[in-house]
């Protein structure tokens, strides 16, 4: 394994600031307490050299030596590997957690990104297609509450699928959508106390704040 690099946006706008998902990648690294640089690619012009890294043109990727991985489960499944403070060692809370990694990015995720959406742009208008992802996600979030009324983390300790999870009800709760989850509100509650959460969002906060200050 060589040295990691985080690349992320050199700047974006004010709305989606501690929303950019470097930081799962940020709150990883701090949770494994695991030496890394953090590089920027131009928000603007996305030339060949970022898609040959990101084939979509988005962040984050991360490089080490000469490996380099897009999409945020896989970086985190990428660090996983690197750190027993990110995985549970044993074969059984390994597959618990990648179990749910799967979960968040497919089953929550699927209905919580158009939710936001709706929600970013104000156009939650009450049309057909906003109130079937709203009922959408209503359905995710209740199997969700009754999984996480009974567990403090999802795979017994805290893990990437833990990252992953909280930072997409995250979203959701920022436009109240855990009102009515109290279970899912507490678990957000509880990974975001948590000291490297804390410190992966002031840093990105500050990355893109040092990027006003030099427009």
């Amino acid at each position: 394994m060589g040295d990691l690099t985080l690349t992320t946006f050199d700047w974006v706008p004010e709305m989606p600031r501690g929303f950019v998902r470097d930081l799962r990648v940020r709150w990883a690294l701090e949770e494994a307490a695991l030496p890394y640089r953090v590089a920027s690619a131009p928000f603007g012009e996305r030339g060949a050299a970022h898609f040959a890294h990101q084939p979509f043109g988005q962040v984050p990727w991360l490089t080490d030596g000469d490996i380099s991985i897009f999409e945020s489960g896989a970086i985190l499944l990428h660090l996983g590997e690197r750190s027993d403070r990110l995985m549970p060692s044993d074969p059984r809370g390994r597959s618990e957690a990648t179990e749910w990694v799967f979960a968040a990015l497919n089953s929550v995720e699927m209905p919580a990104l158009p939710w936001t959406m709706f929600k970013f742009t104000g156009s939650d208008d009450g049309s057909p297609a906003a109130k079937f992802v709203n009922d959408f996600l209503k359905l995710r979030l209740k199997h969700m509450e009754t999984v996480l009324a009974a567990r403090e983390w999802l795979a017994g300790s805290f893990s990437v699928a833990d990252i992953l999870m909280s930072d997409v009800l995250r979203v959701v709760d920022r436009f109240d959508g855990l009102s009515d989850s109290p279970a899912c509100r507490a678990y957000v509650a509880r990974a975001t106390a948590r000291p490297a959460f804390v410190k992966a969002r002031a840093d990105q906060m500050a990355h893109f704040a040092a990027a006003d200050r030099a427009r």
